[in-house]
């Protein structure tokens, strides 16, 4: 399985770090070329290689940590996303709620992305908490995790559980995938799992 973040903002170096932290190989790109990204990587070590975006989308998981109006650019890069599990790891701060029509921000990702699995996780703690280890107390953070795809769902568990958190599925995206919007419930909770 090979793994990608597009976004190098606060998300996508928290979560390059956490890929750093577990020894996971992940790529990492923006709209500015790997160019830009040379000094972190190289921060990061050997785990973290710096992409082009074209590079990036031949990941089989592709993060995307961007703003959410910008998942639309990282869109245009391929006609067909077949095969791919896209994580909407975005929130749509600042998004009118007109540009969401009364859609859920998942839907309208899987809608931009023809042909992926499109799995909503990482989005939930603020950057900063993202970036720390996920071991809290006796326990660990906790990441919710929800998806229309059981094979894409089950990797993204697999995946945040291997990035250090205790993964809690909420079932597909249309359930528990609501529940990590804008305003959620869940979003900026940082629950801990004992044991």
């Amino acid at each position: 399985m090979t793994y990608s973040i597009i976004g190098s903002g606060n998300v996508g170096t928290a979560l390059a770090r956490q890929f750093t932290r577990n020894g996971i190989p992940v790529g990492i790109a923006n709209t500015r070329g790997p160019d830009s990204l040379a000094e972190l990587a190289s921060e990061l070590g050997s785990n973290v290689t710096a992409l082009s975006l074209q590079d990036a989308i031949k990941a089989d998981f592709i993060i995307l940590a961007v703003p959410f109006l910008a998942h639309t650019s990282v869109a245009s890069a391929a006609l067909n996303w077949a095969g791919k599990t896209i994580v909407d790891a975005m929130n749509t701060y600042g998004v009118p709620p007109e540009m969401l029509a009364g859609r859920a921000s998942s839907d309208i990702v899987a809608a931009a992305f023809p042909g992926a699995n499109v799995v909503k996780t990482l989005n939930q703690l603020p950057a900063k908490l993202l970036a720390s280890p996920p071991a809290e107390g006796s326990g660990r953070r906790v990441m919710f995790v929800a998806g229309n795809d059981a094979n894409a769902t089950a990797a993204a568990v697999q995946l945040v559980a291997d990035l250090g958190f205790a993964p809690i599925m909420l079932g597909k995206l249309n359930e528990g995938g609501v529940l990590l919007e804008k305003g959620g419930p869940l979003v900026l909770q940082n629950l801990v799992k004992l044991g």
